[in-house]
């Protein structure tokens, strides 16, 4: 160490006067001892090795005088130390500068102040910082100068055997995930970890940016603030790319480190917008897309106090309420204000004793100083489609606070990101005897999952191929056969469920006459026609769907019921099925076994999709916009054609009026059917087997070929479940089909002719809600098609779906004469035989004249016509499908033979 002085304020010149008071100081520190002959260097405490600083500076005479450590202020001789001194009340004159200088022009300044600029970074200065090695207390009031309070402060931590501060005052990038063998929750409350997590983090918001260059969250943080909003999402996933160890630290200490994102989040809010904490006092970081999703059913005590992400059906909520944050008590003795106190969730904050007159209270709340937050209870129940067989449905509770209330409601599917929290319940304790704790999910990030979120999640990737999905002739029929792939047949249900999922477009001018635009559908016929495999089809691909049964379903479950809360004792209304379904899908089975007093609670629903509740005091009404699919059995348990459907079903006439299509499904003998079916049977579990293999999937695929000539549905592509799904979701949400210029005349005919059938077959009524059911029928079909207006294409099939279900409730006899009635309507897009063989043949003359033209021969034995060209005559008809005509017996009938390989169709003349 160099010998120097260790203050200024100790360096003399040799003529100044010594003191008493000077001179009593030092004998005091030496101990009464005399001064050595030659002052020796001064040396610090025990242990201690310190660094010679930068500004340190040698003596004249290479000794270095003892440290002082000031002068003394009491004695009787104090007062020769406020004695004239004249040769040091003095200035230095080589020390002063009087000299004069020009004023500097402007690019004089700036290069003066760049060179300064350089100057300081050269020697480690940055803007607001010190130099490299020094690091003085901002506090420091000691006028023995920075040196000795830095020493001062060594020595100190010396002394307390403590590590001693870092130079630059923050942690290294190497150095922030060792914890130094402390807990992670201990660790990152220390404030250098605390300082470089913020760091961190607030250099991931400024420099990430997402593959097209931009910066994702700065345009985010923009985004809230425009919306005044006090919250915005950070992607786990892109947090844990870029600084891991702030993304492994969150999940293992959520709550510290949650409160350190929200502090660097509103420090950087305020630089980018300074004004903006007039709109919010608080900025919070939502944490979205964790890797891992729990089920409710799997959280354990490993769980605990982490960052979890769960999923569930939310089934209650109470009001929003306020919650204390920050809270002061006043003194009643004497009138002092206590605090500010911290409220957290663990235990209720008592001041204990007045620190102004140590009053024991009471201590009522101040009410005006107090500060309050939002604060709401959910709980949230397993999906019904997620719980195991024989398993009841598990729930936990949710507290929500802040921006975060009221952002769902009973009968929402949501995804939960929060902290998995415990609090003590003392009637738990009471029943138990011992201490068992209640767990709740402390609530950081609520997504819900309905059609809007979910539409708006889809990327630009999805919306490309959904609109070269929509650009395909025969997109209706493909998705019309990617419906329930594993059953084979029944088309006429398969259309149904698809104009059902894609539905039509709800009506309600001046908030005065609503007309609904859900398609209900009932499936009533023989036992083992794949009902029931319907229904479960529809509640994996619909967007939201909810499932129950006739006979473990009543009047309460299907609507609402009326509960009293646990949290604020009050009666509040439990969401049934069909508000749990609101916007989705409603989902019936056995519906015939339903008790009719049961059946007559859901009559308001179905049509006015409204619940309205008049029960312990509440009165009120609730949404119940869905869909009801329900299948139902005849009385005697087969379909006897010979009667109506009236009578072959135990159901009154209101509730079938409420339904828009009746899919009468007929188990028929048929021996070419029959084997079929079976061969699709045989070939579907094959390959459906866990232990399947390549040779299994192999003849699935050979099975499939030689059974589309079958079925008309048959040799169209099918559209993959995930893609179908984004497609029934978009077109759900995007797409609101507009009724223009539509042929009214066309629906006036066909409704006065069902109206004048109905009344003479005395089957199933016709009313006026058939009229609209065709029309939701146009919307549904449009959107299949992705098409902004209702085209005169929607409008013929949705009568022909119409006419198809009303004639398949007839009596056999009846039903053949309707047939031939409707024949002009119900012919629409079907492959009609007579039609094609009609072109066929003009086709097969004109090929016969030319070859005996050609040829100069009179009898030509072979006429060959190449498929193509009935094809194009056969799209002029809107017939896109050829093959049910190729395997039809009409077509056989008259010597006509399809060369599948060569694309021909020959003919013997």
């Amino acid at each position: 160490m160099s010998e120097q002085p260790t203050s200024p304020s100790v360096r003399v010149s040799e003529s100044e006067p010594e003191t008493p008071s000077s001179r009593v100081g030092r004998d005091a520190r030496r101990g009464g001892l005399e001064p050595p002959t030659s002052p020796g260097p001064v040396t610090s405490p025990p242990g201690m090795d310190l660094p010679a600083f930068e500004n340190e500076r040698l003596s004249d005479d290479g000794d270095e005088e003892e440290e002082e450590e000031g002068e003394n202020l009491f004695g009787d001789d104090m007062m020769n130390d406020y004695r004239e001194m004249p040769n040091l009340d003095r200035f230095d004159p080589e020390m002063l500068d009087d000299d004069e200088y020009a004023m500097m022009t402007e690019g004089e300044r700036q290069a003066a102040e760049q060179q300064m600029r350089r100057r300081d970074r050269d020697e480690g200065r940055g803007e607001g910082r010190l130099r490299r090695g020094l690091l003085y207390d901002d506090d420091d009031d000691d006028d023995d100068g920075p040196v000795l309070g830095k020493r001062r402060r060594a020595a100190d931590m010396a002394a307390m055997e403590d590590e001693p501060m870092d130079d630059e005052g923050e942690e290294s990038v190497e150095n922030l995930e060792d914890t130094k063998g402390r807990p992670i929750r201990e660790w990152v409350q220390l404030v250098a970890p605390r300082r470089e997590i913020k760091n961190r983090f607030k250099n991931f918001l400024r420099t990430y940016v997402d593959e097209k260059g931009d910066n994702t969250y700065f345009r985010t943080i923009q985004d809230m603030c425009s919306n005044n909003r006090s919250s915005f999402e950070v992607n786990y996933n892109l947090l844990i790319q870029e600084c891991y160890v702030v993304g492994f630290f969150l999940t293992e200490a959520p709550t510290e480190m949650l409160t350190i994102l929200d502090e660097a989040a509103k420090e950087l809010v305020l630089n980018l917008f300074p004004y903006y904490e007039r709109v919010t006092k608080e900025v919070h970081v939502r944490i979205s897309d964790m890797t891992v999703l729990e089920p409710l059913r799997s959280l354990r005590q490993i769980h605990l106090n982490q960052l979890i992400r769960t999923g569930g059906v939310v089934s209650a909520s109470t009001t929003v309420l306020p919650q204390l944050y920050m809270v002061k008590f006043d003194c009643s003795k004497c009138g002092y204000i206590l605090g500010p106190f911290y409220q957290n969730q663990e235990k209720e904050i008592n001041p204990g004793n007045c620190p102004e007159c140590q009053s024991q209270g009471p201590f009522p709340v101040n009410q005006e100083v107090s500060l309050y937050k939002n604060y709401q209870r959910l709980t949230i129940q397993e999906a019904p489609g997620n719980v195991s067989a024989g398993r009841l449905p598990r729930s936990k509770d949710v507290i929500l606070t802040g921006d975060l209330c009221d952002r769902c409601k009973p009968g929402d599917e949501v995804e939960i990101t929060g902290v998995y929290s415990n609090q003590y319940d003392s009637s738990l304790n009471t029943k138990q005897g011992f201490p068992v704790f209640t767990t709740v999910i402390m609530a950081n990030h609520v997504l819900r999952k309905d059609e809007k979120s979910e539409a708006d999640r889809l990327t630009d990737e999805d919306k490309k191929i959904i609109h070269q999905l929509a650009k395909d002739e025969t997109i209706g029929e493909r998705i019309i056969a990617s419906i329930a792939p594993s059953v084979y047949g029944h088309d006429d249900i398969k259309r149904a469920l698809a104009l059902s999922l894609f539905g039509g477009v709800t009506k309600n001018p001046g908030e005065k006459h609503k007309v609904r635009g859900d398609i209900n559908v009932l499936m009533c016929g023989d036992p083992g026609t794949a009902k029931s495999q319907f229904l479960k089809f529809v509640q994996n691909i619909a967007p939201r769907a909810v499932f129950s049964t006739g006979q473990g379903a009543s009047a309460v479950g299907l609507t609402a019921y009326v509960a009293r809360s646990p949290v604020t004792k009050e009666w509040t209304l439990e969401a049934g099925a069909l508000v749990l379904a609101d916007k989705g899908v409603c989902l019936i089975d056995e519906f015939d076994k339903m008790n009719d007093q049961d059946r007559t609670s859901i009559h308001e629903a179905m049509e006015q999709q409204s619940i309205s509740i008049s029960k312990a005091g509440i009165v009120t009404s609730l949404q119940a916009r869905c869909a009801v699919i329900a299948a139902a059995n005849p009385i005697g348990g087969r379909y006897d054609t010979s009667m109506t459907f009236s009578e072959n079903v135990d159901l009154t006439e209101p509730i079938l009026s409420r339904f828009d299509i009746l899919c009468v499904v007929k188990d028929t003998a048929d021996p070419a059917m029959d084997e079929s079916l079976a061969k699709f049977v045989v070939a579907n579990h094959m390959k459906s087997h866990p232990l399947s293999n390549q040779s299994d999937l192999d003849n699935w695929k050979n099975t499939e070929a030689a059974l589309a000539n079958t079925s008309s549905l048959g040799h169209v592509e099918k559209i993959p479940q995930d893609i179908l799904k984004k497609y029934i979701l978009y077109a759900r949400e995007k797409i609101h089909p507009k009724l223009n210029q539509m042929d009214q005349d066309k629906v006036a005919k066909v409704y006065s002719e069902l109206r004048r059938e109905s009344m003479s077959t005395g089957s199933v009524p016709i009313t006026v809600r058939h009229i609209e059911s065709m029309l939701r029928m146009a919307e549904a079909n449009a959107k299949m098609h992705l098409r902004e207006f209702v085209s005169q294409d929607d409008i013929s099939m949705a009568i022909r779906v119409t006419l198809e279900a009303f004639i398949s409730t007839q009596k056999h006899s009846v039903s053949k004469s309707m047939s031939r009635t409707f024949s002009k309507y119900m012919t629409y897009k079907k492959d009609n035989n007579e039609l094609l063989l009609y072109l066929l043949k003009g086709l097969a003359k004109e090929t016969a004249i030319y070859m005996r033209n050609r040829y100069g021969s009179s009898e030509v034995r072979m006429v060959e016509v190449n498929e193509r060209d009935l094809a194009d005559k056969a799209r002029a008809i809107n017939i896109q499908n050829l093959q049910p005509f190729f395997n039809s017996g009409i077509f056989k009938a008259h010597n006509f033979s399809y060369d599948a390989t060569r694309h021909l169709i020959q003919q013997r003349v």
